[in-house]
């Protein structure tokens, strides 16, 4: 798989996915088994497929199922770093959050993954 669209797949396929069965499947095929995920600078690191699955399970349920992640340009990658940047809300309307992910990708792996969510404007 391209290194690019592993980042792609993470948001489209991994945190856009409703149904458990079928994120857990892509997370195998595309994240380490034992990838870290950064939230935040403050929290701590999130490890492994089960520990990121239940975080997605948790924001999930905060969301109207109409949500949606749409990238804002294709992910770019660049000696093992990828990058992409998106927005999170229903299609068509303005979104409630924006931000980027940054991964560090290992033998055709995710084994990093950093959140930067933008500021809330106003």
């Amino acid at each position: 798989m391209d290194n690019k669209q592993l980042l792609e797949d993470s948001l489209l396929k991994v945190w856009s996915e409703r149904n458990d069965e079928q994120r857990l499947a892509v997370m195998q095929r595309i994240y380490a088994a034992d990838i870290i995920f950064y939230e935040t600078d403050q929290g701590e690191a999130i490890k492994g497929h089960q520990a990121i699955d239940a975080l997605i399970k948790t924001l999930q349920s905060q969301w109207p199922p109409e949500f949606v992640f749409s990238l804002t340009r294709p992910a770019v990658f660049n000696h093992g770093v990828s990058h992409v940047a998106w927005t999170l809300g229903a299609a068509q309307a303005t979104p409630v959050a924006s931000g980027m992910d940054i991964a560090i990708i290992e033998n055709g792996l995710i084994k990093e993954l950093y959140l930067y969510l933008d500021a809330p404007a106003g």
